[in-house]
């Protein structure tokens, strides 16, 4: 699934290719990419024909593109394999292709959306007064937004009755932390992932916090995480963080801070990586 490294590589995309442009038509060419659209496809591409798209916005792992003087946006679902690309107009079809969305000017590209899995799709929704679509109103601000309040998600940190990667994915507390970047800051941190959040101290919170950033600017410096073919910028090509992830992916291989083999532990239908010596289990985990 795309974090918010990957997300915000697209929406930069999107923002340089997409923004400014007036939507000619839309071909819906799969139900599933609209299922979040109630009213259907037909609706769907006559509520976007006519339509400027503004610059694209994002909040946590939420990607947006909000349509000029409507109150209304076109919320991205990316799922598991979605890619929103900006190709040539006489460019093949991908085998995968779900939604083409074409432009009234000359600049000879349109923008596909291609899902291979077909969990993602487009919807469209009203905005609310802070330009955020409606559906996505109760997600809170990610560690990258200016606007994130730092004593707030410390003091909120302290008062969960949970652990540490547990709040981490809590999107109500703070978004666009997924598995892998988790597992990263946590490993920067030197904390492990069944830490109760009670234990942490401000200044511990705080250190997390930046690694957090630091991780996700890093990510960001390299385009995103890539495992597969699957995540892919708006121009299909795509990012190599993976060669620099310290925890994530690395069972048996050696920490790179203390040089014992990293574990994998099985973790709410995901998996945790950790150093078993640099981040220390809690008692009742081990």
């Amino acid at each position: 699934m795309p974090e918010l490294p990957e997300v915000e590589v697209v929406r930069r995309g999107l923002e340089r290719w997409v923004a400014g442009r007036t939507v000619a038509e839309v071909e819906v060419l799969h139900p599933r990419a609209v299922r979040r659209h109630p009213a259907g496809g037909e609706d769907f591409a006559a509520r976007l024909k006519g339509q400027r798209f503004e610059v694209a916005r994002r909040r946590g792992k939420y990607l947006w593109l909000p349509l000029a003087e409507t109150g209304t946006s076109v919320l991205g679902h990316l799922g598991m394999s979605g890619q929103l690309l900006v190709q040539p107009e006489d460019a093949p079809d991908e085998k995968h292709l779900r939604i083409r969305v074409r432009f009234d000017d000359s600049a000879g590209t349109e923008l596909r959306f291609v899902d291979q899995r077909t969990f993602g799709g487009l919807s469209l929704h009203d905005q609310t007064p802070d330009g955020l679509p409606d559906v996505i109103a109760h997600i809170a601000r990610d560690p990258l937004d200016p606007e994130f309040d730092d004593g707030a998600f410390q003091s909120a940190l302290r008062l969960r009755r949970t652990t540490i990667k547990r709040a981490l994915l809590d999107q109500s507390l703070i978004s666009g932390v997924g598995n892998i970047y988790a597992d990263e800051a946590l490993w920067r941190s030197k904390l492990h992932y069944d830490r109760p959040t009670a234990t942490l101290t401000r200044p511990r919170s705080a250190e997390l916090l930046g690694h957090v950033r630091d991780v996700m600017n890093a990510a960001l410096d390299a385009g995103g995480t890539s495992f597969d073919s699957l995540y892919v910028n708006v121009n299909g090509e795509s990012g190599y963080f993976d060669r620099s992830l310290d925890a994530y992916g690395r069972e048996d291989e050696p920490c790179r801070r203390c040089g014992t083999p990293m574990r994998r532990r099985a973790w709410m239908n995901r998996s945790s990586y950790f150093c078993p010596r640099c981040q220390r289990p809690p008692r009742s985990t081990v």
